[in-house]
């Protein structure tokens, strides 16, 4: 039992539900599950209840609940320094970012903390790129973005979705964005013109339904970018550092971008840490005073970035989302026809869109959870899949087993 400061005591799921209703405000609709342990690919609740987690907080979870290298990195730093502010160096800033950089083939490094963070720096830098490099007029660049995207949810970022639940009321918003279809490489050519600074564009998007380009769509972005003097940002921080197979998401298709954006999976689920990487002469048009964070590249951060980093290097999880994600989509593709009507992803990252007549997603993540596994409904009636890289084959077999049951319950 705990007692609160305001003299409340509680011990159920329902009282700490209870509590969040009422001082917690309502931009989410959590499934009722209250987690107070966690370790590997498995949740406890305040009960002892254990869910396998199918979700792993939409890759931020990449490594799993608490993995001990990544807990271990992160004990060593508080115990040495957590943060200087950027006004100092520090002894982990400089060997994070040349290790994050040779990780993913880069040359520079602009740390930050959230995902929405390093796209709005993406966003910034490719502004002055095109004013100071490319010879665009102050204040006339333009970025074109896809529809269906997700970014984040700062007022820039919806300025430029086509989610109406992320618009709405949300206005006056940025100028400066052309929404293109996503995949339609022929709308994308017609939409870049002098004055276009960059594409920003997911390899995968996530929060649609886990959506694949057709076969060739960024490579043909890669050329449309280069024909015309553009950048091409690549927002990898769903997709990226292993989800889909190799680190970047974007080297399925043999395609490098002049900046990424990473986040999520890059703090290990502890601490939030979000980067751009990419070229030198782009991210290098940035200068003192010119763009910065408080707790961007802190000390505590890059240290668990760090280790990250290390996992990462070994190749390890690449082969186990491949290997892995193999198993996954092929007993998600027995399902067509099945009660799902169908299936996308790469790696262990999935979309499952429910069969009309089925259940809505969330009625499947509910009864999900009520077979002990945790997962999470996006646009109605598809669910999205990615479970933590650590996960063994039997516990992703017991998910599946669980998901067969809800799609072909009558």
């Amino acid at each position: 039992m705990t007692t609160f400061a305001d003299g409340t005591t509680t011990a159920t799921s329902a009282d700490y539900i209870a509590l969040d209703e009422r001082w917690s405000t309502h931009n989410y609709h959590p499934l009722p599950v209250v987690i107070a342990e966690a370790e590997g690919a498995w949740v406890t609740d305040v009960e002892g209840n254990r869910y396998l987690d199918f979700l792993s907080g939409y890759s931020a979870l990449n490594f799993g609940h608490r993995h001990p290298q990544l807990v271990a990195a992160a004990k060593e730093q508080l115990d040495r320094v957590t943060l200087t502010s950027r006004a100092f160096h520090h002894d982990q800033l400089g060997r994070f970012c040349a290790e994050l950089a040779q990780l993913t083939g880069t040359e520079m490094v602009l740390p930050m903390n959230s995902g929405a963070e390093a796209v709005e720096s993406a966003i910034k830098i490719a502004r002055k790129w095109a004013y100071r490099v490319k010879g665009i007029p102050d204040g006339e660049s333009r970025i074109v973005v896809a529809a269906s995207n997700f970014h984040g949810r700062t007022t820039t970022i919806v300025s430029f979705s086509t989610d109406e639940t992320a618009r709405a009321d949300f206005g006056p918003f940025t100028p400066g964005f052309d929404v293109v279809p996503y995949g339609d490489a022929a709308a994308l050519a017609a939409a870049i013109t002098d004055r276009t600074a960059a594409v920003l564009v997911e390899p995968i998007q996530g929060e649609a339904g886990v959506i694949v380009p057709p076969q060739g769509y960024l490579a043909e972005a890669r050329r449309l970018c280069d024909e015309a003097g553009a950048l091409l940002i690549a927002d990898e921080i769903q997709s990226g550092l292993c989800r889909t197979g190799p680190v970047l998401a974007l080297d399925h298709e043999g395609v490098r971008a002049d900046l990424y954006t990473l986040g999520k999976a890059l703090g290990g689920g502890i601490v939030p840490v979000s980067a751009v990487v990419g070229r030198a002469d782009v991210l290098g048009v940035l200068k003192p005073g010119e763009h910065g964070s408080t707790f961007g590249g802190n000390p505590l951060a890059c240290a668990v970035g760090r280790a990250v980093i290390r996992l990462l290097s070994t190749g390890e999880f690449a082969e186990r989302a491949a290997t892995l994600g193999e198993r996954l989509h092929q007993r998600l593709a027995g399902l067509l026809g099945h009660g799902v009507a169908g299936v996308r992803g790469r790696g262990l990252w999935a979309g499952v869109d429910i069969a009309p007549g089925g259940p809505s997603g969330r009625e499947a993540s509910e009864a999900l959870k009520a077979r002990g596994v945790l997962c999470k409904e996006t646009h109605g009636s598809t669910l999205r899949i990615a479970p933590p890289l650590v996960i063994s084959e039997a516990d992703l077999d017991r998910g599946l087993d669980a998901l067969v049951e809800v799609v072909t319950r009558s």
